[in-house]
């Protein structure tokens, strides 16, 4: 299988939009760790319905015009990483979880450091908020976008953090 691919520009940083024919299976940071999400090969996508979608929805998250996703994803994954993802979904617009929260929510309480590894290989930042799971104390943790663009993502959302 083979991945449409995109750039688009965002307040943080450059985004790569990834797709395959079922969904969108990818958004990337400018600076991500190849290693972090494999999803080879890719082609450039020129006229790509989800791609369409995807970098239309993220332009009006970012300019306060858009609260929720709608788009077909495509997640690549374990069943726990997939689990772990679809638990991201719900959490809404403004609120954060942590990881306990989200192991519980899985049936997992136990496995928050599992949790934490699955969140960090989310491929599918932003619209799959990983950027809503918090420390169990509230504190801002790790992040593939890194901290700025983290505290960033849950100020556009309401949430704010004093600088680390």
């Amino acid at each position: 299988m083979s991945y449409a691919y995109r750039t688009m520009a965002s307040p943080v940083g450059k985004l790569t939009l990834v797709a395959s024919e079922n969904g969108l299976a990818a958004v990337l940071w400018e600076n991500d760790d190849p290693r972090r999400v494999r999803l080879e090969p890719r082609v450039e996508g020129g006229e790509h319905p989800v791609l369409d979608g995807a970098r239309r929805q993220l332009g009006e998250y970012f300019a306060g015009q858009r609260t929720a996703f709608d788009l077909p994803l495509d997640f690549k994954g374990t069943d726990f990483q997939r689990r772990v993802w679809a638990a991201l979904l719900t959490i809404p617009f403004g609120e954060t979880r942590s990881y306990a929260d989200i192991a519980a929510q899985i049936g997992k309480p136990s496995a928050c450091r599992a949790v934490g590894a699955a969140n960090g290989r989310n491929p599918i930042s932003i619209i799959a908020p990983c950027h809503r799971v918090v420390g169990a104390n509230g504190a801002l943790t790790g992040f593939a976008g890194g901290l700025k663009a983290k505290r960033y993502l849950l100020g556009l959302e309401g949430k704010i953090f004093a600088a680390i």
